[in-house]
């Protein structure tokens, strides 16, 4: 977690009453919508003492607070206080158990049992299999925001044991899937097992501490009051007038609204990558040692750094250098390098005369096509673009509004585009590898990656750095896409009013026993 000042800057921050549910997912696409939108004046300076105001959240009462069913990600932000999973994923996206007691796998690695806890619901009933059992067979419906990371579940039922999960192949890192929110329906708001309750009626609501909390620990605040905002300039006003005390946000995200001010700023790394895909089937990107090239070919600091205003950290490998399966050893091996972009494509026949690269009497030119709707990625591509035609490659950046980029991805209408994903949290690249997947835009087909891909996500803990390595060192020499970056998203508060933050992308009130008043 990276914590940085900003101080009257205008910032671009993600529209919170989106569909885009903070906890889940959904199908992984590359991510479209509008640009961002002016931005409002700077608020003026606080003028009361650091640390006295009280501690207010936001909330649109009108949308509902279903933690697995819920659409509206100001609510669903707040989900992690009131509601728990069996399992809680930490900064490096490793899971930790929470309601689970204890786990158990079957030899063919697909058959789960987890033992549960002796917690509690809020109004002091006993958690239940039948609960966890109710509570992941809903997050696998249409309508949940959990439902894209359970789609390899062939079944949950009760256990004598506890809880079975069987699935469809084996995922050895299961546990990084299941901090699917546990409920006990009452309702809009079911109850929950975490340490505050929904409190209140109307737009008089709250967050209160649950008397006897089965986890039996201190709390920073008995009652947290929230804020009734009705659209994103309720949202902005109340930020800005320092009724609302924090925000979350993707701040180089498409569809941004406009926040101004004194802000500290507490970034956490997600699992949203940057990468650029190729055409496999047709084009000179047919050719792997062309692909292996241009992966040569992208100064990925500078996009991280400077044109993502630093929230976002610069990959050579399709996982999150803050995950422990990230080996700077093989990233370095992949780093930005003119002179291997010129030995690669000589290699494959593209010499370089008066400037340009060519194959007897073909050119090298590559149609290259971005998404117009964010403008982050938009300058990204045309740095991206100015780096290859260094190398004598002549690329035509084609910027597509939303519609048109989709229909010239699914036409294989590219040589190049610029993506985006959001992976789950055990970094399954099904979606971008396998025949037939969701992203594989490019008709990337090879049976060696595939069974990479398979012993990866069948790997247990001791396993899995290992299988992880050969999967991506089989991805560098196949190049069916080039990871660039993955995205920071933010915690925005008040100016010196708490101290002690660690967000995560599932739980930005991660360690909030932690949290303490500010300077």
């Amino acid at each position: 977690m990276k914590k940085s000042k900003m101080i009257c800057l205008v910032l671009t921050l993600a529209l919170l009453c989106s569909l885009s549910a903070c906890g889940g997912e959904g199908e992984p696409s590359p991510s479209p919508t509008a640009a961002p939108t002016e931005s409002a004046a700077p608020s003026p300076a606080p003028t009361e003492a650091p640390g006295t105001a009280e501690f207010v959240l936001s909330c649109y009462p009108s949308a509902g607070f279903h933690p697995i069913t819920g659409q509206n990600r100001t609510n669903l932000t707040l989900a992690p206080l009131m509601y728990e999973g069996l399992f809680e994923l930490d900064e490096t996206f490793a899971p930790h158990n929470v309601l689970c007691e204890s786990h158990a796998v079957s030899e063919d690695g697909l058959t789960w049992t987890f033992t549960l806890k002796a917690a509690a619901f809020s109004d002091g009933s006993a958690l239940t299999a039948a609960d966890v059992v109710h509570s992941l067979q809903r997050a696998q419906g249409e309508d949940s925001v959990y439902a894209g990371r359970l789609s390899g579940v062939r079944s949950i039922r009760e256990a004598e044991a506890g809880v079975e999960v069987v699935l469809s192949a084996p995922n050895g890192n299961l546990p990084a899937l299941l901090d699917i929110p546990i409920v006990k329906e009452n309702g809009e708001a079911p109850l929950g097992t975490g340490p505050y309750v929904l409190t209140g009626e109307g737009e008089e609501l709250s967050l209160t501490a649950v008397d006897g909390w089965w986890q039996n620990k201190a709390l920073p605040l008995t009652s947290i009051r929230l804020c009734s905002v009705q659209g994103a300039d309720g949202l902005i006003h109340a930020f800005d007038t320092r009724e609302v005390s924090l925000v979350t946000a993707d701040i180089t995200g498409s569809n941004a609204l406009g926040y101004s001010g004194s802000y500290e700023v507490w970034d956490y790394p997600t699992s949203i990558m940057l990468y650029v895909g190729y055409n496999t089937q047709s084009g000179p990107c047919r050719d792997s040692e062309v692909r292996r090239a241009l992966s040569y070919g992208y100064e990925r600091t500078a996009v991280a750094k400077s044109l993502f205003a630093q929230h976002a950290a610069a990959a050579c490998l399709p996982v999150s250098p803050a995950s422990p399966l990230y080996s700077q050893a093989l990233a370095d091996t992949l780093a930005y390098s003119p002179q291997r972009v010129e030995e690669l494509l000589e290699g494959a026949g593209w010499l370089l005369s008066d400037g340009v690269r060519t194959k007897g009497r073909e050119a090298l030119t590559l149609t290259f096509v971005v998404n117009t709707d964010n403008s982050y990625k938009v300058s990204a591509a045309e740095y991206l673009t100015e780096l290859l035609s260094r190398e004598g490659i002549a690329v035509e950046l084609k910027k597509l509004p939303w519609e048109d980029y989709v229909a010239a991805l699914e036409g294989g209408e590219f040589d190049l585009y610029l993506g985006e994903v959001k992976l789950t949290a055990d970094f399954d690249l099904t979606a971008l590898l396998a025949p037939g997947g969701t992203l594989n835009y490019g008709a990337f087909a090879d049976g060696e990656t595939q069974d990479l891909l398979a012993a990866y996500l069948a790997a247990d803990a001791a396993g899995r750095s290992e299988a992880a390595q050969a999967l991506y060192r089989q991805i560098a020499r196949t190049a069916p896409f080039t990871p660039i970056c993955f995205k920071s998203w933010s915690v925005l508060t008040h100016w010196g009013k708490i101290a002690g933050l660690n967000p995560t992308q599932q739980n930005v009130f991660y360690g909030f026993s932690n949290w303490k008043p500010g300077r």
